[in-house]
């Protein structure tokens, strides 16, 4: 028995020191009166009692070294691969998938040591070499979490205060990267402290080393534009559930309002610059090159591929588009051309009105009937609106009438309306997502964009093979066509008799001038008369001129319009308070600075009409419905000047409803005479009111249009 003792004790010293090990505590020396056996049993006691001690967790330590030794190769990667971004841009090399992947494995966040930001800037020094303020920052990470989880002290160095007009702390936890003026003291000798830099810095670098090379020179860096949400597949969740689609025009005015005059926006597949200022928006311009590329509908574009239709010069670009627009220019947009298609539009436009005035004589309510009658009829004019533009392109576009003014119009001429409207408002969601996985899985808006396009491009099919056999009757009678006679054989004739458009381009591009001109002339003659009919002092003083210049003319439609520009600052009035198109983009070829944020080559930039054209900043009194503002300045030249805070820059760039340069709408000459050929033949024919005056709601649907059809009163007058 003794012996065992002696064996148990000769264990105890090494059983305590493998237990300090193991439990990652230090031996304790314990008196020699403690070893006794009383003392023993106490102290056995008192470990019977007392719970053991958490066992000390290895694992956990090599996972916290292994995520230490991660963090650092992935920034060393993300350097190296910042390094190579930089010299790929600078020789105009492709992108390597790779180095974006260490690029966002740090989140897109890179701070260069300062020896290799000399290596690629060597001229990027400060003036005083023994104290380099961005040097001292290298390694620091100044996030928002960081800046309000420290308590400031006496001893803290650094003090972050939010820039005037940045916004508020509360919005940092939507992730945003804002930037802030940084002013940094510097306690050398206690209370002696001096200011070492008052300047706008970003504390959050970009994934470009050449980006942030130009923020070093005071211009801030991409990352930096106030955004809505990094994730776009969140930010599209949100807008579905928000129904922020058909109210993308009021996003954009509150966002604008929220973040300042440019703000980025990253929704599904799109990620977009939306600037507001004609400042901004000439900067853009100016940097569109020789082939100005705007958004691509890839919706569009997916159904062309699909039914292996040719493209027109809306979904080409480069060389390609070039040389077709060139081509539709001569016989759509030239002053030439105009004057050939005018007197069609007139004559639409005196049908539509004298069909009005027999429907009112029959209709209408008031004192007597005939010439002298003051007769009025109260009706929703946008179903007539609809037969009437598309009456009128159809005039234009094949040279023929198809009778939409009779008292039973034709059923196919009311399913191609329809059609119109569907693919207009199975546009929108489609742009935000992949449209061929759509068509994979048999998504119902897929399939209701397609329908709607073969209706249109079917529709197209026939009148162009009605066109086409007119043409090839009159050559095989051996008479001479419709244009040596003098009579306008529309675009479709002018285009077969030159031969320069193969017939599989010019159907393309008629398809796309039908498709595009029955909404966005009919909704924006809903507006007008509904602006003209609740401001009745604006609606005199049109008419006054349109019958001087009418008298003047001598009745000529194109010398009236001349002679009443009043009539045209209408038009831009109601396209400025309700854009058909919300947005205009553009790819700029080469980098620039907008709002001092640098933009890379080839970003997506949306000049945004409607919350410019509803901004005190860009138009005094913005929400006055004012066609004067338009005539008492020269808004193509800098007579604007004045007018409002942007108005010394960019002054010509208030009005892009039909956007701007070689890649505006094709087809605006005939839309703008169309809609002011209608609106000089109702004032001159009927006085116009409205039951009720208030502000009308709108919706989008890739076009701006009221969400429900204004109603107005026509009396003859």
């Amino acid at each position: 028995m003794e012996s065992v003792v002696k064996v148990k004790k000769s264990f105890q010293k090494p059983m305590r020191k493998l237990t300090s090990c193991v439990l990652g505590q230090k031996e304790k020396r314990l008196c020699s009166g403690h070893r006794a056996a009383r003392g023993t049993r106490r102290r056995k006691d008192h470990l019977r009692q007392a719970p053991p001690p958490p066992p000390r967790s290895y694992q956990a330590d090599l996972d916290k070294e292994r995520k230490l030794r991660e963090a650092m190769n992935a920034r060393k990667n993300a350097e190296r691969a910042a390094m190579r971004a930089h010299f790929r841009r600078k020789y105009k090399l492709s992108e390597d998938p790779q180095d974006s992947y260490h690029l966002r494995s740090v989140g897109s966040k890179v701070v260069l040591p300062h020896e290799l930001s000399k290596i690629i800037y060597p001229e990027a020094t400060t003036k005083d070499e023994g104290f380099n303020l961005l040097s001292a920052f290298q390694g620091l990470s100044f996030g928002p979490d960081v800046m309000r989880a420290r308590s400031p002290s006496s001893a803290d160095v650094c003090k972050v205060i939010p820039q005037s007009g940045c916004r508020p702390e509360q919005d940092h936890e939507r992730d945003y990267e804002d930037h802030v003026l940084l002013v940094m003291v510097w306690n050398s000798r206690g209370p002696a402290c001096r200011q070492l830099a008052s300047r706008s810095f970003s504390l959050a670098a970009t994934s470009s080393v050449e980006e942030a090379a130009v923020g070093q020179g005071g211009v801030w860096d991409f990352e930096e534009i106030p955004h809505t949400g990094r994730n776009g597949w969140v930010n599209l969740l949100k807008f579905w559930r928000e129904d922020r689609f058909r109210h993308l025009h009021k996003h954009m005015e509150k966002t604008f309002k929220e973040l300042g005059p440019i703000y980025r926006e990253h929704v599904g597949t799109q990620n977009t610059v939306n600037i507001l200022l004609p400042g901004d928006i000439s900067e853009l311009f100016r940097s569109e090159g020789l082939h100005p590329q705007r958004m691509t509908l890839t919706a569009w574009a997916t159904h062309r591929e699909i039914r292996q239709h040719s493209k027109g010069i809306f979904l080409k670009n480069g060389e390609e588009w070039r040389s077709d627009r060139l081509l539709l220019n001569k016989e759509v947009m030239m002053a030439s051309a105009v004057k050939r298609f005018l007197p069609l539009l007139d004559e639409v436009a005196s049908d539509f009105c004298r069909m009005l005035k027999v429907r009112v004589e029959r209709e209408g309510r008031g004192e007597g009937r005939g010439e002298g009658g003051k007769r009025s009829l109260t009706i929703d004019p946008s179903p007539d609106l609809f037969r009437f533009a598309l009456e009128a392109s159809c005039h234009v576009l094949y040279g023929e009438r198809i009778g939409l003014f009779s008292s039973s119009p034709s059923l196919e001429s009311q399913k191609f309306i329809w059609a119109v409207e569907r693919m207009l408002t199975t546009t929108l969601p489609l742009l935000f997502l992949p449209p061929r996985l759509l068509l994979r899985i048999g998504a119902p808006q897929w399939t209701q964009h397609a329908k709607a396009w073969d209706h249109i491009f079917s529709h197209a099919e026939a009148r162009i093979q009605k066109g086409y056999q007119r043409l090839s009757s009159s050559r095989t009678q051996g008479s001479s066509t419709a244009g040596s006679r003098g009579q306008y054989p529309g675009v479709l004739g002018q285009l077969m008799e030159k031969g320069q458009l193969s017939l599989d381009l010019i159907k393309a591009n008629l398809t796309e001038l039908m498709a595009g001109g029955v909404d966005t002339t009919a909704v924006p003659l809903q507006f007008a008369l509904f602006e003209l009919g609740r401001n009745p002092e604006v609606q005199d003083k049109v008419r006054q001129q349109v019958k001087e210049s009418w008298a003047k003319a001598g009745g000529d439609p194109q010398a009236t319009l001349q002679g009443a520009p009043l009539l045209k600052g209408t038009i831009k009035e109601i396209l400025r308070l309700y854009p058909v198109g919300i947005t205009v983009q553009r790819y700029p070829v080469r980098d620039i600075v907008i709002q001092n944020y640098h933009i890379p080559a080839g970003t997506v930039v949306q000049a945004c009409l409607y919350p410019m054209g509803r901004s005190p900043e860009v138009f005094p009194d913005p929400l006055r419905f004012d066609p004067g503002r338009w005539v008492s300045s020269k808004e193509e030249g800098p007579g604007d000047r004045g007018r409002g805070a942007d108005s010394t820059e960019g002054a010509g760039f208030r009005s892009l409803a039909f956007g701007f340069g070689s890649r505006q709408c094709v087809g605006r000459r005939i839309a703008e005479n169309e809609m002011q050929l209608l609106l000089m033949h109702i004032l001159l024919n009927f006085h116009l009111t409205v039951p009720c005056s208030d502000d009308l709601e709108t919706t989008y649907t890739l076009i701006l249009q009221p969400r429900v059809p204004p109603r107005i009163t026509l009396t003859k007058l």
